[in-house]
């Protein structure tokens, strides 16, 4: 008989304590990840200073913590911010190398104030090197990396491809892979360190892969001329009747041929799938016949099979797909919709988190609990 477990909806992080100095790009995001979870997190806003184009308790980046606003220029505002650093678990920050040392916080006070503590460091190039003190965004680290190189159509220039490669997947989640990883050697060791991520670096290793195929001579180091960069026209998107687009990711041969049955491609081109002296007359027969369907059409058509065919959704599109509705991948928080908490947990699954609050919002609540007085504190100039 299966033994029944008990479900928790509180998130598998539920106990972790983590302070989030406010940034932009990776950190809010990090952050974001680790409160969706069941993290608790205190974000530190900056006085008078917005980090985002959205009104706060619309910005879906900010959700899942409470907030308390420090002028951590002010050294009594440092003194509280170390009081919150030896009751935490995890502290993440992204100022440029040195500048939370040069304030007063650095990892070796914070580490001294808490042993455990796990100090989460992002920054584009990394604490060290020539270029640690350069100012960059995600484009610039992913063409350091030569990520940006192998993104866009054959013969154009590189494409920036949103700033998911840099910001996102090559700093956040390698932020949060190291803050988790260091907290699991924790147990062992019982105490904290220092995690210095670079999206920079993040970013190259999610080429990994490809820098093995162009080792082996398996990846042309040009743009749109290989299997995964639109260079085959079994993986590309096309154009529709309407004006849409249909992803066709056909890779495998059976499943090439499962498309070209449905869509009525004439068998010749599926026998040489992948000779590349074909690929022109391929993919200019693709384009005529998906043409010639709506995307609507096409997705009737297509969707649920294994031809691995589907319309490209918008934004807007994307949280109504019947898929997406069935899982309940977006929530709506405060009227925005957005994506829910990922991945799944059988036995602590996640919340649906709590609103973004104003900036400021909880600073006296989170200041009595750490044995402050908010009046005198504000009376003082520390809370901006």
């Amino acid at each position: 008989m299966a033994l029944a477990q008990e479900t928790v909806a509180r998130g598998p992080l539920f106990g972790v304590r983590v302070l989030e100095l406010a940034g932009i790009g990776p950190g809010p995001l990090a952050a974001m990840l680790l409160a969706d979870l069941g993290a608790e997190v205190i974000r530190i806003d900056r006085p008078g200073e917005s980090l985002s184009r959205l009104p706060p308790e619309r910005d879906p980046t900010r959700r899942g913590r409470r907030n308390l606003i420090l002028d951590l220029k002010r050294a009594e505002a440092v003194a509280v911010l170390l009081r919150l650093v030896e009751r935490a678990d995890v502290m993440v920050e992204g100022f440029r190398p040195g500048v939370a040392e040069r304030l007063g916080f650095g990892p070796e006070i914070c580490l001294e104030r808490n042993p455990r503590l796990v100090y989460g460091r992002m920054t584009g190039f990394g604490q060290d090197g020539p270029l640690a003190q350069a100012a960059g965004h995600d484009l610039t680290y992913i063409a350091l990396a030569g990520a940006l190189h192998g993104i866009g159509r054959a013969g154009g220039p590189p494409v920036a491809p949103l700033n998911l490669v840099g910001d996102y997947g090559g700093g956040a989640m390698f932020l949060i892979f190291g803050v988790l990883a260091a907290l699991i050697e924790r147990q062992r060791s019982g105490r904290g360190q220092v995690v210095d991520a670079a999206m920079a670096e993040g970013a190259a290793l999610l080429m990994t892969p490809f820098y093995g195929l162009h080792a082996a001579g398996l990846w042309r180091d040009a743009r749109g001329e290989n299997l995964l960069d639109g260079g085959t026209p079994f993986y590309d998107s096309y154009r529709t009747q309407d004006g849409a687009y249909l992803a066709i990711a056909a890779l495998e041969p059976k499943f090439f041929a499962e498309l070209a049955a449905l869509i009525g491609l004439p068998e010749a081109f599926v026998t040489t799938q992948y000779d590349r002296a074909q690929w022109p007359a391929l993919r200019a027969q693709l384009a005529a016949i998906i043409a010639g369907k709506t995307r609507a059409e096409w997705v009737a058509l297509l969707e649920g099979s294994d031809a691995c065919a589907h319309g490209v959704l918008t934004l807007a599109e994307a949280p109504r797909h019947p898929h997406n509705v069935a899982r309940r991948s977006f929530v709506e928080i405060n009227g925005v919709t957005q994506p829910a908490p990922a991945p799944r947990f059988s036995r602590t699954p996640a919340a649906v988190p709590r609103p973004p609050a104003a900036p400021g919002a909880e600073s006296d609540a989170i200041l009595a609990e750490a044995g402050f007085d908010p009046a005198t504190l504000r009376a003082a100039g520390v809370l901006g």
